[in-house]
């Protein structure tokens, strides 16, 4: 398993409708975010290993009507206190 995190620009006024998309109509988008800054929302998304990222990002998340723009950031290695 992958995880990657993509950066979402949204047309003005479609950020919410875009992330309720995302959450309800994608199986490997875990959570999203509305963020401040030059994107509108950040996506978790967890990716089986044989799946190609590229198509991916281009296939189901540019393709959430009202999506501008996207920016992918692939994570490597996961760190986090212990809560046990």
């Amino acid at each position: 398993m992958k995880t990657i995190f993509v950066m979402m620009k949204c047309e003005l006024g479609k950020a919410y409708k875009v992330a309720e998309a995302a959450v309800e109509t994608i199986e490997q988008v875990s959570e999203v975010y509305s963020v401040s800054g030059q994107y509108d929302l950040l996506t978790k998304c967890y990716l089986p290993d044989e799946m190609d990222v590229g198509h991916f990002v281009v296939e189901h998340l540019q393709k959430l009507a009202g999506v501008r723009d996207t920016f992918t950031i692939s994570a490597y290695k996961a760190f986090s206190q212990d809560k046990a």
